[in-house]
């Protein structure tokens, strides 16, 4: 399991910060998918360093839980306040807070770290109010992207697909939490091109809990490779991938 109290926490926000203009492409994928009425109280379940937490409560209206297990990311979070935003030590196992006391539960590149996923799902499921949505963005082992920093890692996308599961096996885990979940993805295409110099500054850092996996012996030739086709061709643009995202809803 990553510590995000240790160097990953310490790197995360170097290697993963977004640009407010890509949380607003989120938060207006995630509205696509929330209830139309104003105000919703949201549940951001694995909040980090609360990239989109923030973004959340200005879109929603209503109150915003982030919950992190990681003080060292909570901490972070917490440098940047608002008044509609809460954020509480816990984990998806055991969520602080009551029974249908949220109306969207947001997991966004969290639900892969929940070290029991049933019982998470179940927690999510009683967290929501009937009617209300948990957004999972996520990947799915049988529909993996082809980022383009794999080929130099030549471990790096069994890696990434090891540590998510299949879509139909989600599926059948929410159900059996009480979850309805849509028949297919949502696929989203938010982010901003980036030059391959601007890539490689941010992977450098090792943000990305692929690198804690790889065999170290790939890590440092692979990063030796990708900063000689940086500087060989810096401006280079690195197209954004589509991401995939499942809805899950608590049925009425």
């Amino acid at each position: 399991m990553v510590d995000y109290d240790g160097r990953m926490g310490r790197v995360y926000a170097a290697g993963r910060a977004m640009p407010a203009e890509v949380v607003r492409q989120w938060t207006a994928a995630f509205a696509a998918q929330a209830p139309e009425r104003r105000p919703l109280d949201v549940l951001d379940l694995g909040s980090g360093i609360g990239r989109f937490t923030p973004g959340l409560a200005a879109e929603f209206q209503g109150r915003v839980y982030g919950v992190e297990p990681s003080e060292q990311m909570r901490l972070v979070a917490e440098q940047v306040p608002h008044p509609g935003v809460s954020y509480l030590p816990g984990s998806a196992e055991e969520i602080p807070l009551p029974e249908a006391s949220v109306d969207v539960v947001l997991m966004f590149l969290s639900f892969h770290h929940f070290p029991d996923p049933e019982r998470a799902l179940r927690e999510v499921r009683r967290v929501l109010r009937p009617g209300g949505v948990a957004l999972m963005r996520s990947q799915f082992s049988d529909l993996m992207p082809d980022l383009f920093w794999y080929e130099y890692f030549p471990s790096a996308a069994v890696v990434d697909a090891g540590m998510f599961r299949a879509l139909g096996e989600v599926r059948e885990l929410a159900r059996a939490a009480g979850l309805e979940p849509e028949e297919d993805v949502v696929r989203v295409v938010a982010g901003v091109p980036r030059t391959l110099r601007e890539s490689y500054e941010r992977l450098r850092v090792r943000a990305f809990s692929t690198f804690e996996y790889l065999p170290e012996g790939e890590v440092e030739p692979g990063f030796a490779r990708l900063a000689e086709d940086a500087e060989r061709d810096p401006e280079r643009v690195i197209p954004v991938d589509t991401a995939t995202m499942l809805v899950l809803t608590r049925p009425r």
